[in-house]
């Protein structure tokens, strides 16, 4: 009978752990049947570009997920990394039709960004609030500081290096995607091959262990914003590129699709936890998902309802997951 009831135990998180990729691959199905020309090379081509900056944003925060731990109220998790990208977007725009060289433009941006991940940083480990309240404030607050940047208007942005993003080739690959996997690539290096990246999955993984050990959580736990805040600032370019320029209201679906995306991703784990791979594949999937709807012509506001459900059922299945456990 014990044994019965651990295999039971063990069976339940892994059951659990399937059934958000399940619900999303019936979905694709239902799409591709559905979908004139969904199933296509040219069709993957354009999924894989307009997912570039969501796969940015979900590797910011799958590095603050596996620093924090998976537990969404209580562990790691930072909201703001949407509106850290659309701050980034603004910036450069703003610069360069004011005609600063994008050089100066980046920098600017960068340091931007730089400060809404110390803060980030600031507000979890030094005051101790929880990351869902601290990141979430911070979301609104640099919302706004981009908004009065911006005067809440689109800027088209027609420079030579943003053009080159949507539509230069290297070798026949897209030279977004070929920048976004090399940047992915380095992500990986820094969390997965380094001594900081096995001391911040050593801190998500048992913040006890970790002091035990040494390690100094607090501050690498801080890192994981600052890396966070790195890829909203990247991101924005690509914002800039898929939009060929900067628009308001964009961080609002950004952020669904960057929830959606990197916690459904923990299904590729094999201990159902959140991974950077993980969380690039549930992007690509949720961008799919969403160009799916839109050439099928389902309202966009229907689109936003499905996807919203899609992050109840995905979270609530995560926290069933881990109590099981």
């Amino acid at each position: 009978m014990p044994s019965h009831s651990s295999a039971s135990v063990r069976f339940s998180p892994n059951l659990t752990g399937y059934i958000p990729l399940t619900i999303f691959l019936g979905v694709l199905v239902y799409i591709s049947l559905n979908a004139p020309n969904f199933v296509t090379m040219r069709n993957l081509e354009l999924v894989l570009m307009q997912s570039l900056p969501v796969v940015l944003v979900c590797a910011g925060l799958a590095a603050v997920v596996m620093a924090g731990g998976d537990d969404v109220v209580s562990g790691g998790i930072d909201l703001s990394i949407p509106a850290t990208a659309v701050l980034s977007a603004g910036v450069t725009a703003q610069m360069l039709t004011a005609g600063w060289p994008l050089a100066l433009c980046s920098a600017a941006a960068l340091a931007a960004c730089l400060v809404v991940g110390a803060v980030n940083a600031l507000l979890v480990t030094r005051m101790g609030m929880t990351p869902l309240l601290a990141t979430l404030a911070m979301f609104v607050a640099v919302v706004g500081v981009n908004n009065v940047i911006t005067e809440s208007r689109r800027i088209n942005v027609d420079h030579t290096w943003i053009v080159a993003l949507r539509s230069q080739d290297v070798v026949g690959v897209p030279l977004g995607i070929t920048l976004t996997a090399a940047i992915v690539t380095l992500i990986f290096f820094l969390l997965h091959l380094t001594r900081f990246g096995l001391g911040l999955q050593a801190v998500g993984g048992s913040r006890d262990a970790a002091e035990t050990s040494g390690l100094n959580v607090s501050r690498l736990f801080a890192m994981s914003f600052v890396v966070a805040a790195l890829t909203g600032f990247l991101c924005g370019f690509f914002l800039l590129a898929r939009g060929a320029g900067s628009s308001p209201g964009v961080q609002d679906n950004l952020m669904l699709e960057m929830v959606l995306a990197t916690f459904v991703g923990a299904a590729f784990s094999p201990r159902r936890v959140v991974t950077l791979w993980g969380a690039v594949l549930g992007a690509v999937l949720v961008t799919a998902i969403s160009i799916g709807f839109k050439s099928m012509g389902v309202n966009v506001f229907w689109t936003g309802l499905i996807k919203g459900s899609l992050i109840v059922v995905v979270v609530a299945l995560a926290a069933v997951s881990n109590r099981v456990r």
